[in-house]
């Protein structure tokens, strides 16, 4: 089926048209396939003129590009030097760096001079408490500017930065941390969402306790400056900031020294700890910031994330291309659905970026925000999360803004960045990311390593990036880096999406392959069946699995309905006549909330996590009992 066009450019004046200027006679390119194809082949080159063209900060030198044939062992910039946190506090004006709201309507603004000078204080803190190289610091706080203030601290003095969301259970955020032992913890005293107000410091003396590497705690007031806790010894973020002292001496470490350990999801077992390079994150988060998605020092950048997900990595780095980050706090619905679109349109915002869970939840509820909003200054939506349907695509352009550059993208933690995403000078197809990245060698193949357009298969990246892992904690031998990349395919990265490479050289991603169905031989990408299980009225989330059953796979869907209401024999026809029994094949229909009572299936999770997949309800504490369901 041919995808439907819905956004063409109107203008070639953006950042990637002035790189293939800048490149002068290395830069004849008729078409971004040209340009993508030798930024693949030569590398080196590619990446030396890149880092000139954005004006990094630090001492460039010639082996740029070290191939030993070895995807993990092969190095980028060996001998350059950079800091990470100069490259992000290059302005030091009165103007507007950091805009912050939350879900209670508060809002704080931080010029890029009170940014510095606040990050110097708080290094000198770090270095007063025997901070040291590659000594972690860990946080557990809410998207807010006192969480990037502390992140750019550690960077400057060549600490590692990790971090959870405030919402982490206890047993996740020692699950991480006490597996990279570090020396501060810092932590606010609660946070709100939902207009609910949640403290954070219940659990910390279990923290405490399970990770003894930690040696001091920094308590950051969420609003009051006086912070309510007993019998506990720690610094109050404020004495800090209110301190004379400061460490302003950018000290340049090695292009892949490590800057942050971002986790796996821990599915399967302990998260595993991924360390990411100082150097090749900020080169790689430029190159998608500027090239892919034309983000200029005149932006404001709003991405809703939270501080346990890699886009606000992503985010951050948006400061070392001059532009003004804006960070929001809370539930993306309190206190209305609308409301990050309120901020959109009072702040002048030129960059949104969000999950597709995000956008499907307005879909679903039929929100127009175009008749609501002016958006003028808007010019880009990214999404990413998940897949983002054709439906959502059409939404977006129908209700929000028809004339802007709407790009999915999707990488992932393990590489802090984009396999594939925008590009400002192509076409939008619904349904479709519109390119792979520059520098990213990507394809698609099948379970014997051909490759393959316009036909499903794994996602695989051919040749290395900069901002491959370092390598991953404590782990002897790259064994845990190897086993997570490496095993289907020789010294190729298998990212684990089940993907198509579409006639117009856009992919379409179906869902992880190791969720992928297989029913009668045939594979099914289980997007495919959300997709249209999403369009049904009376249907809030689906999950679908395959069962073994007399010697074949039988798929079974099971939906959570709106207010719990029965699923009847009519509703089950509903669904029948959308083509999901047909296309693909769904054997039967189950009602999800016989195995997750109302009171064990939290209704508002989504509203929590509107960056989640689909499915994430069957984490609950009814897994037991599904799973005998299934075996039987």
């Amino acid at each position: 089926m041919t995808a439907k066009k819905l956004w063409s450019p109107s203008t070639t004046e953006n950042n990637i048209n002035l790189f293939i200027d800048y490149l002068g006679d290395e830069g004849n390119f008729t078409s971004y396939k040209e340009l993508h194809k030798w930024s693949i082949e030569k590398k080196e080159i590619f990446w030396d003129k890149f880092w000139s063209f954005t004006d990094i900060q630090g001492d460039k030198k010639n082996d740029i590009f070290i191939d030993s044939k070895n995807f993990i062992e092969t190095k980028f910039f060996n001998s350059s030097k950079l800091n990470y946190a100069e490259n992000c506090l290059q302005k030091n004006t009165n103007d507007d760096a950091i805009i912050f709201y939350n879900e209670q309507r508060h809002s704080k603004r931080i010029s890029w001079k009170q940014l510095r000078t606040n990050v110097f204080k708080i290094s000198h803190y770090f270095k007063s408490k025997n901070i040291n190289q590659k000594d972690r610091i860990a946080a557990v706080l809410p998207n807010m500017p006192e969480t990037v203030e502390a992140f750019l601290a550690c960077a400057q003095i060549g600490a590692i930065w990790s971090s959870c969301s405030s919402d982490f259970g206890p047993k996740a955020i020692i699950d991480r941390f006490k597996q990279i032992d570090p020396k501060i913890l810092i932590i606010t005293d609660y946070y709100f969402y939902n207009n609910k107000k949640i403290d954070t410091l219940k659990d910390i003396h279990s923290i405490i306790k399970e990770i003894p590497s930690i040696e001091n705690i920094i308590i950051i007031p969420y609003a009051d400056d006086k912070i309510y806790i007993e019998n506990f010894d720690f610094t109050n973020w404020n004495e800090i900031l209110n301190a004379k002292n400061k460490f302003e001496k950018f000290e340049k470490f090695n292009f892949n020294h490590p800057l942050y350990i971002l986790f796996s999801s821990g599915t399967t077992g302990a998260p595993k700890c991924i360390v990411h390079g100082a150097g090749g994150s900020l080169i790689q988060h430029k190159k998608e910031h500027q090239l892919h998605l034309d983000i200029k020092e005149e932006d404001k950048v709003f991405y809703f994330t939270t501080c346990g997900w890699m886009m606000w990595n992503w985010l951050i780095s948006s400061l070392a291309s001059k532009s003004s980050i804006v960070l929001y706090d809370g539930s993306p619905f309190y206190p209305n659905n609308n409301y990050l679109f309120e901020i959109i349109e009072k702040e002048g915002i030129t960059f949104f970026g969000t999950g597709a869970k995000y956008i499907d939840h307005l879909k679903q509820n039929k929100i127009s925000i175009k008749g609501q909003h002016k958006l003028s200054r808007l010019k880009t939506i990214a999404s990413t999360g998940s897949p983002l349907v054709q439906e959502s695509f059409d939404y977006v352009y129908d209700n929000i803004k028809n004339n802007l550059h709407l790009a999915s993208i999707s990488g992932g933690t393990d590489i802090v960045s984009c396999f594939v995403t925008g590009n400002p000078n192509m076409d939008i197809y619904s349904g479709e990311i519109q390119c792979a990245a520059l520098g990213m060698d990507v394809d698609i193949f099948d379970q014997d390593g051909n490759s393959l357009k316009e036909q499903k298969g794994e996602l695989v990246c051919k040749t290395p990036f900069p901002s491959k892992p370092i390598y991953f904690w404590k782990d002897k031998n790259n064994k845990k880096y190897l086993n997570a990349y490496f095993q289907k395919y020789e010294n190729i990265w298998h990212h684990g999406d089940y993907c198509e490479k579409t006639i117009n050289d856009g992919y379409i991603i179906y869902g992880r392959s190791d969720a992928t169905l297989n029913a009668g031989g045939v594979r099914i990408g289980t997007s495919e069946i959300y997709q249209q299980v999403e369009n049904i009225d009376f249907i809030t989330e689906g999950l679908v699995v395959g069962q073994d059953y007399n010697d074949d796979v039988r798929i079974i869907l099971f939906v959570t309905t709106k207010g719990s209401v029965e699923l009847n024999e009519d509703k089950i026809k509903l669904i029948d006549a959308m083509g999901i029994h047909e296309n693909p094949v769904v054997t039967e229909i189950r009602e999800a909330t016989k195995f997750y009572p109302a009171e064990d299936y939290h209704q508002d999770y989504f509203k929590k996590n509107p960056t989640a997949g689909y499915c994430n309800f069957v984490i609950r504490p009814k897994l037991k009992k599904f799973k005998q369901y299934l075996q039987n």
